[in-house]
């Protein structure tokens, strides 16, 4: 596996998408995971040009791991999968939203999604 994320333009994205992605430093967009059908947000994820391209053509959520320094297709290890019904873009270029049908947990905790065990009081 590659230990940093592909350079922008070194991948088979097309480039009309890969012209409107504005990156981190390290070349990287936020991809949030959303469930097509509830609208429920599941997860949020990394993905470089390549990651976003392996998701495009495969039907498959692939991100990149910022703590693994690796690609990783959701659900490999877990069973857990991602199928992809759309991903769009944000008007900015620096937000992915992309619709899924989850399989199981989305969080690695084992929880549905990641953003149910800690409601931040308000006031």
């Amino acid at each position: 596996m590659s230990t940093t994320p592909a350079a922008p333009g070194s991948t088979a994205l097309a480039p009309e998408i890969a012209a409107r992605l504005k990156r981190t430093a390290d070349g990287l967009v936020p991809a949030v995971a959303q469930q097509y059908d509830t609208g429920e947000v599941l997860m949020l994820g990394w993905m470089d040009d390549e990651a976003l391209h392996r998701t495009l053509t495969t039907g498959r959520c692939t991100y990149w791991s910022r703590s693994r320094h690796e690609y990783w297709v959701k659900g490999d290890t877990s069973g857990h999968v991602q199928l992809v019904k759309s991903v769009a873009l944000d008007c900015d270029g620096d937000t992915l939203l992309v619709k899924v049908d989850q399989t199981g947990a989305a969080c690695h905790t084992g929880d549905r999604t990641c953003f149910d065990a800690d409601v931040l009081p308000l006031g």
